[in-house]
Formats: C-alpha cells, sequence, structure tokens
C-alpha cells in the first residue's frame, strides 16, 4: 500500500513533524512492505514555519524578539524566495506563559510586530502570519506599536500593553512604513472582531480571561476597531466584522487594517507543499491531531485532509490524544475511522510517553488496515 502520513501537531505534546515520524516508525514496524510518504502540516497555527521548512527549505532568521509579557525572546521566522512565514505562537503563544499566570488583559502581540519588521529590513515582499495559539487579547495593538503605529492616549503618550487600555485609546502613534509587503493572514478561525462569536467571548477565558475580562476585552476592541478605521490609511470599512478579525485575540484586525488578506491556514499549506499531490497518489491517508472535537471539522487540518483524501478516493484515519467526535459526524467529515491514544495507553501514558504510544497505535492501525503486511 501507498499510506500517507499528514498529521498536525498534537498540542504540548508532540510537533507535527515528531508526529508524523512516530506515526511512519509504528506503520514500518507492522507492515514494512507499504511505502509510507509523511507531510506534516499546519493549519496557521503552531507548527506552521517547521511544516513549510520541512517540505521547501529557506532560511530562518534569528531575532531578537519579545514575548507576551515583554520578556526578551529568541525567535526567527523563514525567508524562502521573498516570503516571509511568521508565527504568532512563537512569540504570543500560550505555551509562553503558564496557565495560573494568563492574563489576557496585560498579553501583547509586540513581539511579533518585532518579526513582521525584521521580515520588512530583510526584503520580504509576502508576509505569511500564522495565526493560531496565541495567549493575547490585544487587537493587534502590539505588533502596532512595534511597526511605530501604537495606539495613544488622550495627551498622545503610547497606552500600556495589552486589551483593556484600548478602552482610553484615542489615536495611533503615527502609520506603519511597511514598504509595500503584503501581508497574509493564515488562519482557520471566521470570527468576528467583537459580541458572542467574537476574540474575546469565544477565546478569551482559555487565555485567562473572566467573565468581567471578557465584558471590558470586548468594549475595548469594539472601540479600538473605530480607531483603526479613522486613523489608519487604506483600512476597510467595517474591519471589526470582517471573518478572521477576531482570530488570535484580535491579531487578524490589525492584519486586515493593514490592508492583508485572510487564507484559511489549512488551504495554503496544502498548496504550498503540493498535498494533494501527495494525496492523489495514496491508498490510505492516515491524520491526526491533540483532540479531534468539534473544532477539528471547522477547517483544521484533520477536516482539510478527510476532504481531500475523499476527493482522490481515499480512506482516511484519525489517530488522536483524544476523540470526542462521535462516529456520524466523522463519517460526514469523510473520516472512515478515529483511534484514541488515551483509549489506547491511558490519559498519563498518552501525555507523557505520546510518542511512543502514538507509533503503537499506527502500528495497531496499519494490522487492520495494511494489504501488504507480512502473514505471521
Amino acid at each position: 500500500m501507498r499510506v500517507l502520513v499528514a498529521p498536525d501537531s498534537f498540542g504540548g505534546t508532540l510537533s507535527a513533524g515528531e508526529a508524523a515520524a512516530a506515526i511512519a516508525a509504528g506503520w514500518a514496524r507492522e507492515a514494512p512492505d507499504d511505502t509510507v510518504v509523511t507531510r506534516p502540516l499546519s493549519d496557521g497555527g503552531p507548527g506552521l514555519v517547521e511544516v513549510i521548512r520541512a517540505t521547501l527549505g529557506g532560511e530562518l532568521v534569528p531575532v531578537a524578539a519579545r514575548g507576551p509579557r515583554l520578556e526578551p525572546l529568541d525567535a526567527s521566522f523563514l525567508l524562502l524566495d521573498g516570503v516571509a512565514y511568521l508565527e504568532c505562537a512563537t512569540v504570543a503563544g500560550l505555551q509562553l506563559v503558564p496557565e495560573p499566570e494568563r492574563d489576557p488583559k496585560v498579553t501583547t502581540t509586540y513581539g511579533l510586530g518585532l518579526l513582521l519588521a525584521a521580515a520588512v529590513e530583510a526584503g520580504a515582499r509576502t508576509a505569511v502570519i500564522g495565526l493560531g495559539g496565541s495567549v493575547t487579547n490585544d487587537g493587534g495593538a502590539g505588533l502596532l506599536a512595534a511597526l511605530g503605529a501604537g495606539p495613544v492616549g488622550v495627551s498622545g503618550t503610547a497606552l500600556p500593553p495589552g486589551g483593556a487600555a484600548l478602552r482610553v485609546c484615542e489615536g495611533l502613534a503615527g502609520v506603519p512604513a511597511l514598504r509595500g509587503v503584503e501581508i497574509v493572514a493564515a488562519t482557520d478561525v471566521d470570527n468576528p472582531l467583537t459580541g458572542i462569536h467574537g476574540a474575546s467571548a469565544v477565546y478569551g477565558p482559555q487565555k485567562g480571561a473572566s467573565d468581567n475580562d471578557v465584558q471590558i476585552l470586548d468594549a475595548a476592541l469594539e472601540h479600538w476597531a473605530t480607531v483603526l478605521e479613522r486613523d489608519l490609511p487604506g483600512c476597510p470599512p467595517g474591519v471589526g466584522l470582517l471573518p478572521g478579525a477576531g482570530a488570535a485575540g484580535g491579531l487578524g484586525v490589525a492584519l486586515l487594517a493593514l490592508g492583508g488578506r485572510r487564507e484559511a491556514g489549512i488551504g495554503l499549506v496544502r498548496r504550498l507543499i503540493g498535498f494533494d499531490t501527495a494525496v492523489a497518489d495514496a491508498d490510505l491517508v492516515v491524520t491526526g491531531e491533540g483532540s479531534f472535537d468539534y473544532q477539528s471539522l471547522r477547517g483544521k487540518v484533520v477536516a482539510g485532509v478527510a476532504s481531500a483524501a475523499a476527493e482522490h478516493g481515499a480512506p482516511c484515519v484519525v489517530l488522536a490524544g483524544r476523540v470526542a467526535v462521535g462516529r456520524q459526524e466523522a463519517a460526514a467529515a469523510h473520516v472512515d475511522e478515529t483511534r484514541s491514544l488515551v483509549d489506547h495507553a491511558g490519559l498519563d501514558r498518552a501525555m507523557n510517553d505520546a510518542a511512543e504510544v502514538l507509533s503503537d497505535l499506527a502500528a495497531r492501525t496499519a494490522r487492520d488496515w495494511s494489504r501488504a503486511r507480512p502473514v505471521r
């Protein structure tokens, strides 16, 4: 058989590349005559740069950046044929702030602005920014501050970092000098900026926001959108209502206000790495992620992989840390079978020995699915 292995990262345990390697190793152990091709994937969240570099190469450019609490942080972006690939998560990700210490009222995307500024200085013509996995809720105000266009108060002084301060924003410090660089926001999220489906209400709680914080941040971002429309040249009208404006704690609204365009992360990655060509040659597709749940069915990696497999008539199997989607829902998303690391080995081993458990589960899957496995 020709088996295509195309997982996302397993949040907090395995990168997409590590997951792909573990699945391939387990499969080869049980069905060594199969041809296994690995294509680790990302939907624009953590791992975007790793996935693109693993397939296409490019130069990693180091940057002395800042984290979500302005702590010094060594970061980098990928430069390839005039395109810079940046990840929000590398400088403003959930993994950078311990859960008890998260406070989206004050965390900032300033570090991402430093990455973008460095990409402009490096001569990039396009900047593709992955928006997933953020611990921020500042509407991209920190990013604009790093570009010289941060929010200011009534006296013209710079506001403190974070989303809460935007309630008293009176304008911008200047206009970002992007030298005509095209901006692409890579995200699977289509939420607007504010309201019950907005950045603060939907994603704020996982970043540490209380119910009261959500109300504060939502009002602050609504005001921020009016400032962007009024003071940022070229900002489209109604920018806060555009799909994806609420991505990454409202980072999307800043990128759209700068004239950027949104592209579904999984679609962008599929196109860049020639994923559909690999699917067309496969007899079976194996994908996976940390949690296969209802969010997975809304444009994330697993849904995109299963859809591509169905287009080419190949069955699709999902190996996930946990599975919270029923058989009917999975089948409707073109997933033929789901298997869980937690069900296979228990929660502790699934978290602490993820690579080994995933490899074992892949071997068991090969035993059931491979037509070429040795007879014993």
